[in-house]
């Protein structure tokens, strides 16, 4: 006693059990002894040495007679040595147990010897199955000679981190794990088993595979965004000739008889022309700098209606086959681009298959979650309309899907196609808010799933033609326009049928006509970028001399530059170059129109 409490003897035997123990339990202590009576007990308690550390007493009690009186002898143990190593067993056995990751062990020789409930969620065999059984249980048979290596590693008192490999579960799949093994070692520091612990690392690998395929999408949004960029800026220059080439065609060809010799070769001049014109539209498309017109659409009314067209593209030895979805939303796009891109989709599915096959085209509502959005870059989750077409093709391999929107890439012979096909349908759907997916495999076909927004909007009416008759008049019309053949050839347009034109090659020219016209100016038909002041501020300073004037703005500028310039923020009334005599009287008669109504 004098050595466990640290008291000498003369001090012991002045003491009560009382003394020894610990404030707190003084109550419970004293209950104890006047409940016992003369009955045996067994126990364990918080005492205090003299120099005040805690100990834990374990005590052995029973009642005798000493001296005649009744009395009860106690025999206390100091198990704090072992009740620590108790409970420590009990909180590591705790972690094993509620541990995310599979904590196993087992003997030399493989034999399981324990298995928390983490390894039977990650392996499918609950504890009853495996314990007692051998460890290649888990194990592919192609990796049972790298668990003996592992096991020998062990065996020499090695400790194994992290080691990636593959572990097969009970329904037979595979799964990807990280081990790491420990030894497990007895009193006399022998290695008589092994500890390991597994990670599945599935959801790693998804995640790893979601930010490549996520990085892969950006470099190729980057790339895009670069091409887009280029064909950007030669969109202004390039426009204005084609502008120039195109009309002087069509006022030569007004000219001419249709026997004259030269009809046939100013008609190719103005074919070429048509043709740089598409491929100058496509690419701007694609960098969805275009200038477009979007309306509420049904999709299902807009392929109805390019059915017949699609029946002869294919050919007798392609089945068609429409699967319209009955309720299905509206979107809002330009017509004639969401019919270009059923064009391009059917005539890519058509060249996928040379000797026939079957061709989808299908509609349906669809909601987009956050999941699909985090492995698609740049999409926005939402309701969509999707558009569907499918062929029973050739397919394409993984480098070729990861290619096939760019630009002037085509796995087509150099004389049939320009490779703008897709690009165009990628540029289309990005610039009315949706997104594309494709999925294909070689020999089974290919699937272009077309997702747009869907809006909660009526569908728009279809404005009234304008006959060729009607695209004469009279007025008097400001045109101002910095670029020299373009401004001569409008002006030739423009008199030709019958306007009367005040021609202006910059601002200070038009504000000088502007202060001398003494009649009504109708229409100001204005560049949207020149030097020293862009259209639109042209258009305000000459509506405050001439507030009866109608605004019409033409731009071989992109999307993003008109947009700078504050036209289409406005919605004014606007004409992208190229233009043709037709295509520019027809948007001069619309806008002087609608100006004569909105008066009348």
């Amino acid at each position: 006693m004098t050595r466990l409490y640290g008291y000498e003897q003369h001090e012991l035997l002045r003491m009560t059990i009382l003394d020894l123990g610990v404030e707190a339990d003084r109550e419970g202590v004293r209950k104890t002894i006047t409940d016992l009576g003369d009955n045996d007990a067994v126990g364990g308690r918080r005492h205090r040495r003299k120099d005040g550390s805690l100990f834990f007493a374990e005590y052995v009690s029973r009642t005798l007679q000493f001296n005649g009186q009744r009395a009860r002898l106690t025999i206390i143990t100091d198990v704090t040595a072992r009740r620590e190593a108790e409970e420590t067993r009990s909180l590591l056995a705790a972690i094993v147990l509620s541990s995310n990751d599979a904590v196993v062990s087992k003997r030399l020789d493989g034999t399981i010897t324990s298995w928390n409930h983490a390894a039977e969620l990650l392996f499918g065999y609950s504890a009853s199955e495996s314990i007692g059984q051998s460890i290649a249980l888990v194990i592919p048979p192609d990796r049972l000679a790298e668990e003996r290596t592992l096991l020998d590693r062990v065996a020499s008192g090695e400790r194994v981190e992290q080691y990636e490999t593959v572990r097969r579960r009970k329904d037979g799949s595979l799964v990807a794990v990280s081990i790491s093994l420990a030894p497990i070692l007895d009193a006399a520091g022998n290695v008589i088993g092994a500890s390991k612990t597994g990670r599945d690392l599935s959801a790693l690998r998804q995640a790893e595979r979601t930010l490549k395929n996520t990085e892969d999408q950006l470099r190729q949004a980057q790339k895009m965004e670069a091409v887009g960029r280029l064909a950007g800026g030669i969109a202004h220059d390039f426009n204005n000739l084609l502008s120039v080439i195109l009309s002087y065609s069509d006022l030569i060809l007004a000219e001419l008889k249709p026997v004259d010799p030269l009809t046939a070769d100013v008609t190719e001049v103005r074919k070429a022309a048509l043709r740089a014109a598409e491929l100058t539209r496509q690419l701007l498309v694609f960098s969805r700098q275009e200038v477009v017109a979007p309306k509420v659409l049904d999709l299902n009314e807009v392929v109805t209606s390019v059915d017949r067209m699609v029946a002869r593209i294919l050919g007798e030895d392609i089945e068609l086959v429409s699967v319209p979805s009955k309720g299905l939303g509206h979107v809002l796009a330009d017509r004639n681009n969401v019919e270009q891109v059923i064009m391009n989709l059917v005539v890519n599915a058509r060249d996928a298959m040379p000797t026939g096959g079957k061709l989808t085209i299908e509609t349906c509502n669809v909601a987009l979650d956050s999941e699909y959005m985090r492995e698609h870059a740049g999409v926005k989750p939402g309701p969509h309309v999707m558009l569907a077409v499918t062929d029973t093709g050739i397919g394409m391999d993984r480098e070729t899907q990861a290619r096939i929107f760019e630009p002037f890439f085509t796995t087509k012979e150099v004389s049939r196609g320009t490779g703008l096909g897709l690009s165009t349908v990628f540029g289309i759907v990005q610039q009315a808010g949706g997104s594309v997916w494709v999925y294909s495999e070689l020999g089974k076909g290919t699937t272009f799933k077309i997702y747009f927004p869907r809006v909660d909007a009526d569908l728009d009416p279809a404005g009234p033609a304008i006959p060729p008759a009607a695209l004469r008049g009279t007025e008097t019309i400001l045109l101002v326009e910095d670029q020299e053949q373009v401004r001569h050839v409008a002006t030739a347009i423009l008199k030709r049928s019958g306007y009367h034109v005040l021609v202006a090659s910059n601002a200070a020219e038009a504000f000088y006509l502007c202060e001398e016209h003494r009649g009504q100016i109708h229409l100001l038909l204005t560049d949207v970028v020149m030097p020293q002041m862009s259209g639109v501020e042209l258009a305000k300073r000459v509506l405050l001399e001439h507030p009866e004037s109608s605004v019409l703005y033409m731009s071989g500028y992109t999307d993003d530059s008109v947009v700078r310039h504050g036209v289409l923020e406005s919605e004014m009334a606007f004409l992208q170059k190229p233009f043709t005599p037709e295509t520019l009287t027809m948007k001069v008669r619309e806008v002087l129109n609608s100006s004569s109504a909105a008066l009348g």
